[in-house]
């Protein structure tokens, strides 16, 4: 059986218990992290000796990073809709998960841990200010190709590409302490369409923002 190293309420872990649960599958579930069991152990480094989670243990595969476990199980259960084998398609998938890694981790991360939760070193004002700034302004990216094209980031289907990104606009819209918070319509859409799947109200807007 699979088993997925990592806490229930780390973000990057959140992103694959989502789609776990799209594809139906059965898996064993372990607390590492934060608060939780310790990743810097011998124990946990010799399966990723980046000490970071979550991990994936598929019989003696072990898969490290987010995007990464979202690819596997996608090919590994043949589910083409979400990760399309045509590979121009495939890339306008991947091209949606490389940015939210590449573009959005840092800025969300500022603006979160420093604007709403006000921990070190974010909270600096020139940390924080910045971050806030560069989320609402990608955020605003992400409205304007929604409000031109089709219902979901990949085309007229929901696909992978759409997981990070939900994960991103979730955050966005339960943050309370950005000043002058632009209205981005498009982005509320999309947000509502996300929010019908029941598997995102499951793991993605749950409470936690």
């Amino acid at each position: 059986m699979l088993k997925l190293l990592g806490r229930r309420n780390a973000f990057n872990v959140r992103k694959v218990l989502w789609l776990l649960d799209e594809l139906g599958l059965e898996f064993e579930q372990e607390d590492w992290g934060r608060f939780h069991r310790d990743t810097q152990v011998p124990e946990f480094l010799a399966l990723n000796p980046l000490g970071t989670v979550p991990v994936l243990v598929d019989g003696p595969a072990v898969i490290r990073e987010s995007h990464v476990i979202l690819r596997y199980l996608a090919s590994r259960q043949r589910a083409w809709g979400l990760y399309p084998q045509e590979l121009v398609a495939r890339a306008g998938v991947e091209s949606w998960m490389d940015w939210v890694a590449y573009e959005m981790t840092g800025p969300m991360r500022g603006a979160y841990l420093g604007g709403e939760q006000g921990l070190e070193p974010w909270c600096q004002p020139h940390i924080a200010g910045p971050a806030r700034a560069d989320y609402a302004q990608r955020m605003g990216v992400l409205d304007r190709v929604l409000a031109a094209g089709a219902p979901y980031l990949a085309g007229a289907e929901f696909t992978l590409a759409d997981i990070p990104a939900g994960f991103i606009v979730h955050r966005w819209f339960s943050m309370k302490n950005i000043p002058d918070k632009p209205e981005y319509p498009a982005l509320a859409g999309y947000y509502a369409r996300l929010s019908e799947r029941p598997a995102y109200l499951r793991h993605i807007r749950n409470g936690l923002p």
